[in-house]
């Protein structure tokens, strides 16, 4: 039985809708706000950026398959990642009003808000076994990505105008677009979401089976042990996608302290998301022609690359020229790591199993940026900081290789 159009269509949406938090906050405004704007000493911006993505995946980690294992238990993924994504909404707009100098309440709303969205994210990436069957999901992967890609760039086009010309805003300077920007991320990010919301594809009503989720919880974990390819994949991709966050999470930081401007490094976001869209439906073929491990493997190869430029970039044009390469391979190595697991999850747990997917995903979310910023303070290069990343493509990568098939 082929899934419903209107069902993945929706499903993909959310994707569109909760990328412009992924894009204009997390890739770029937050850092560039922290960086000169909420932190007094610019220096330390990396340190605290760090040890804030690290503190809102952390969250994940401990909550992540327990809400999965809730989740399953009531029925109730679509609930569950309803409330999740509200809160990340709420505390979006929230940014907007903290003032200048008040690095601690913005890191503190930001942990929150990342909270919410990567806590979406969990039960949002289970739904693929809803929308689409085997065979179908490495595209329909692909196509929620690429809707990403393509809903955050269009939000964050309007976000480079209004900071660029606040004037033909009708808004007095750069600050205030800035702030109005991060508004009308929750607005974009909830009219969005809708279609999802009214999908009816699973009840919207949260059960609170703490004790019936705990129990599914443990169960999983015993049998978790014999599912071999899934727990080899789980190590591999723990370790590779650790890289892949740290790369989206730390860019337009690592960009700021190289000394590039606010042009540059929102003209950069920009262009990696624009090339993520058509390249991110191509990896959705290529994942079905060659398999998505081995369409994997060859994103993991580019980002080895891309990690050794860093120690060499000078000139913003080497930045954006960076910057594109990542939006050819971001988006196609994430929609396959989702498509290769869902095949191997079995179809009753799949809310559990990628509660586990995420938690794993959301440490290295925590080791990344914890890495990055560790060597920040020991070497005080940011060159040296975001190379570092690259022993984590290579170990990942060695072991998917590895894998049993």
């Amino acid at each position: 039985m082929r899934s419903s159009t209107k069902q993945l269509w929706s499903w993909a949406f959310y994707d569109w809708a909760n990328s412009a938090f992924a894009t204009s906050i997390l890739a770029a405004f937050f850092p560039i706000f922290l960086n000169r704007y909420w932190v007094a000493d610019a220096g330390n911006s990396t340190v605290i950026l760090g040890f804030g993505n690290a503190a809102a995946a952390a969250l994940i980690v401990v909550l992540a398959p327990l809400l999965g294992a809730m989740a399953d238990a009531g029925h109730s993924r679509l609930g569950w990642l309803i409330r999740l994504a509200v809160v990340g909404m709420v505390t979006t707009a929230a940014l907007a009003w903290v003032p200048q100098g008040n690095w601690q309440w913005a890191i503190a709303l930001f942990v929150i808000a990342n909270f919410g969205f990567m806590g979406a994210n969990t039960l949002y990436d289970s739904l693929i076994s809803v929308v689409a069957q085997p065979g179908e999901r490495e595209t329909a992967s692909a196509l929620g990505y690429a809707m990403g890609y393509l809903g955050g760039a269009l939000l964050f086009a309007v976000h480079m105008a209004m900071v660029s010309r606040p004037d033909w805003f009708g808004l007095p300077d750069a600050t205030t677009a800035v702030r109005v920007a991060m508004v009308s991320v929750a607005v974009w990010w909830f009219l969005f979401s809708l279609p999802l919301f009214r999908s009816g594809m699973e009840p919207t009503r949260v059960q609170l089976r703490w004790r019936e989720g705990i129990a599914r919880l443990r169960a999983t974990v015993t049998d978790l042990a014999s599912y071999r390819k899934v727990w080899w994949f789980l190590i591999a991709y723990w370790l590779y996608i650790d890289g892949v966050h740290t790369v989206v999470r730390m860019a337009v930081d690592f960009g700021a302290r190289l000394g590039f401007d606010n042009t540059t490094l929102l003209t950069t976001l920009l262009l990696s998301n624009l090339v993520g869209f058509p390249a991110t439906l191509l990896y959705g073929k290529l994942g079905q022609r060659v398999g998505p491990r081995l369409a994997i493997l060859i994103g993991l190869c580019a980002y080895c690359l891309i990690a050794l430029s860093a120690f060499t970039i000078q000139t913003a044009g080497q930045f954006m020229a960076i910057g594109v390469a990542v939006g050819l391979v971001q988006g196609g190595v994430q929609s396959m790591s989702r498509a290769l697991f869902t095949d191997l999850a079995p179809e009753d747990k799949c809310g559990e199993f990628f509660g586990f997917y995420n938690m794993l995903g959301k440490f290295a979310a925590v080791l990344g940026p914890l890495l990055v910023a560790a060597v920040s303070l020991m070497t005080s290069d940011p060159r040296m900081a975001l190379g570092s990343v690259l022993v984590l493509f290579i170990a990942g990568g060695t072991l998917l290789w590895r894998s049993p098939q």
